[in-house]
């Protein structure tokens, strides 16, 4: 019998590896070598240069923590922009959101989207299905640069770490070009890296610098998030003047009546408070 065993360097010397029951499908894109596997604990994954991307098990805590967050500190969101966000996920929470009226989704790669509506129809479920949702192949880097002044309530970059095609998306030139195409009360949500590994953290800290040096309040939130490095990941929170704790409203919030399976208003405030070594780690410079 053999045993085939997917691994992921989270560190040099530490690494999380899955016992594949089949690999289902792999190809090499003019942007980046997907691959989709099958196993047993985790269900259907798939990786992007060989990072896991999303599974089948625990895909719905990033997913509801990208997108409830910032309808709970905003509830008015009508117009959203999700800059990567391949496998659907992220474009099928924010749709969950019946006032929400317009979605753009801009993703750069094709292959991604048709391959996780194959592969993953659970999570791509709304690109088919729903009529808000403006279906973009392109670079995202270009689009917000072209977007209309205060076009936005809310950005959301779902995007892979800052090698390859994610790395344009940790730029201060972005969030400057984000900031412009976000109105007034505009929330900037963007994937923010794993405090606990060194180079992790690195990214991390350059990526809050960076986002503090172009809106007046930028701060990160944690979740658990069990197939990536550490487990204990992060998203960065940037707006023009709404806080995300003490503007929350999670009257209105609840009156979504959403049925999640990980967030909710006591996540959400605990999300922002930071253990010390995190805050630590926020404040050093490199």
């Amino acid at each position: 019998m053999l045993d085939l065993w997917f691994s992921e360097f989270h560190a040099p010397d530490a690494k999380l590896s899955i016992l594949v029951k089949e690999q289902l499908y792999s190809e090499q894109t003019p942007f980046q070598k997907i691959d989709f596997f099958d196993s047993e604990t985790f269900g259907k994954f798939f990786t992007l240069d060989g990072l896991i991307m999303i599974t089948e098990k625990d895909e719905f805590i990033y997913h509801e923590m990208i997108s409830n967050v910032p309808m709970a500190v905003n509830p008015d969101i009508k117009k959203v922009l999700i800059i990567g966000g391949g496998d659907g996920g992220t474009a099928r929470e924010v749709c969950r959101f019946k006032t929400v009226e317009q979605v753009d989704m801009v993703e750069i790669d094709e292959r991604v989207v048709r391959l996780c509506q194959k592969y993953f129809p659970q999570t791509a479920c709304a690109l088919d299905n729903d009529p808000r949702i403006n279906l973009i192949f392109g670079d995202g880097l270009k689009f917000v640069q072209d977007a209309p002044e205060g076009a936005y309530d809310l950005i959301l970059v779902d995007s892979t770490d800052p090698l390859g095609p994610g790395e344009g998306l940790f730029t201060t030139e972005f969030y400057r070009n984000c900031y412009r195409a976000l109105n007034g009360k505009g929330i900037l949500i963007n994937q923010h890296e794993s405090p606990y590994y060194k180079e992790y953290a690195y990214e991390m800290r350059r990526a809050h610098k960076k986002l503090a040096s172009v809106f007046s309040i930028a701060t990160v939130y944690q979740f658990y998030m069990p197939t990536y490095s550490s487990g204990h990941w992060l998203f960065g929170f940037a707006s023009k003047g709404l806080d995300p704790v003490k503007d929350a409203d999670f009257k209105r919030w609840s009156e979504f009546g959403l049925q999640n399976r990980y967030y909710n208003p006591g996540v959400h405030l605990g999300a922002f408070a930071l253990p010390n070594y995190v805050q630590e780690e926020l404040q050093k410079e490199d």
